[in-house]
């Protein structure tokens, strides 16, 4: 099998939940004190799918950036926040909404669990953001050895989770 065949031309996602609260923009920065629910989909779910979801402090949260239009899909390069003081870089080095296939993934606080209502702080999708996967984190999941990156994303997350102010 040739890497063409194994690979599908398309595939097709159906929400298993949807964002509430928080955001209703994307905003760039201070996202840790943020807080929203993400309400699963009791036709596509069990009661149950969160048992024992409460013993983990965080979860990865595979969402959809719904707002994104057409026009602002990034498919090359591009200076980040149109930073033109930071490299231009292909948007598959950049953590940007304009991704070409429009999907975030990002590690959340859950604060708690009830039932197909998970209650997180520090999601940084917006309200009605579709909700495609929902992972307990596991720490040994994470890097392995030095992580190494340039200091332009350094920078650019400097004032994501805290404000600077405060830091």
């Amino acid at each position: 099998m040739t890497p063409s065949q194994a690979t599908p031309t398309q595939i097709t996602l159906t929400p298993i939940g949807t964002v509430v609260g928080g955001r209703t923009e994307p905003i760039d920065d201070d996202w840790d004190a943020v807080e929203a629910t993400i309400e699963l989909d009791a036709e596509r779910l069990g009661a149950d799918s969160t048992a024992g979801l409460e013993a983990f402090s965080h979860l990865d949260v595979v969402f959809a950036f719904h707002q994104v239009p057409d026009e602002e899909v990034e498919r090359g390069a591009r200076h980040p926040r149109g930073r033109s003081d930071w490299p231009k870089v292909g948007i598959l080095a950049q953590r940007g909404k304009g991704r070409p296939n429009r999907l975030g993934v990002s590690t959340c606080e859950l604060v708690r669990a009830d039932g197909l209502v998970l209650h997180v702080r520090g999601l940084d999708a917006i309200d009605g953001s579709p909700v495609l996967d929902v992972k307990a984190h596991f720490a040994e999941m994470g890097p392995r050895g030095i992580v190494r990156q340039p200091d332009w994303s350094r920078e650019i997350m400097r004032g994501y989770w805290v404000d600077d102010a405060s830091a």
